[in-house]
Order: C-alpha cells, then structure tokens, then sequence
C-alpha cells in the first residue's frame, strides 16, 4: 500500500513498501511539492508493484495537512504563457496550430484580479519567495527613511494621584 512521507526540505514522497529477502523496504513512487494532484497519484500508480488507492492517500494527505487537489496541473500551458509574458517568441505555425487547438477546448472568462497577476502563472514558489522578499525590503528601507509619524509630546505637568496621597 501507498504512503506520504514528508521531508525535512518540505518535498513529500509517495512510498510503497516492499519485502525483500533482506526485509521491509521502502521504494519512492513519486516527490512532489505543494498539493497532491492527479498526476501525483498516476505517477505513483504507474511505479507501483501493487493498486494504489487515490481516496487512502488524500486522506492520509488531508490528515498530514497537505492540500489535495482535483484540479490537473496544466504545467505546459502555465510555462507557455509565462514564455510569452516575458516576450519570448513561438514558432507561427504553432501559434496556429494552437489557436486552432484552443478554440475547441472549454474556456471562462479571466477575472479582472487574475489578469493584473497574469505574469505569476507559472512561476515557481523560489521566485515569487525572492520577489516577496525584495517587497519587504522595500518597504524596510522606506519606513527607515522617514521621520517618526508622530510623537507622543512629553507632558511639562507632574502626573497627579489620588492614590499615594490618600490617608488611612
């Protein structure tokens, strides 16, 4: 049967166990990071000597905390597209080809908080952890440029209490 091991480098490994005439060992079917997706589990199910069951190893990711998706990981389309987000150029017979491809397939309208971050489709979580990082210097550098907001003023006056200077 199919297990998740998650490592300390945030990786999780689909495993299976396996006897041998040394003992039980453990063969990695498949690493991912992130969520676990269908792909995940195909690859896995593929590598495995035995039937992988996909309900047992989204509950098992469920209960480890990883997200589990049903959604397909369409990598290709998502690097293609940050292919030419950066102005990179494709063959224009292929630019038919998919044009033709893509007027067939099911599409929705993008919304219009999508759009603005269209550039990010695709982009691994090390850019955009360095791209947060910057923002965040950023924003460090300017709150050190600047003068206090405002001051809370010294009061001239003793503070009065009634406390201390009452009798018993």
């Amino acid at each position: 049967m199919a297990h998740l091991v998650v490592r300390k480098d945030g990786r999780i490994d689909v495993r299976e166990s396996v006897a041998t005439a040394k003992g039980p060992r453990s063969r990695t079917l498949a690493t991912f990071r992130g969520a676990l997706t269908p792909e995940v589990i195909e690859r896995a199910a593929a590598r495995a000597s035995r039937p992988v069951d996909p309900a047992a190893l989204e509950a098992r990711a469920a209960a480890l905390g990883i997200a589990v998706t049903t959604r397909r990981e369409d990598r290709a389309a998502r690097d293609l597209l940050a292919h030419l987000r950066r102005g990179g150029a494709v063959d224009p017979v292929l630019v038919t080809l998919l044009r033709d491809e893509l007027a067939r397939a099911p599409s929705a309208p993008v919304p219009d908080d999508l759009a603005d971050v269209a550039e990010w489709v695709g982009v691994g979580a090390e850019r955009r952890a360095e791209a947060l990082r910057g923002l965040l210097r950023v924003s460090d550098r300017i709150l050190r440029s600047r003068a206090p907001v405002r001051e809370k003023p010294a009061s001239s006056f003793p503070r009065f209490s009634s406390r201390k200077g009452r009798r018993r």
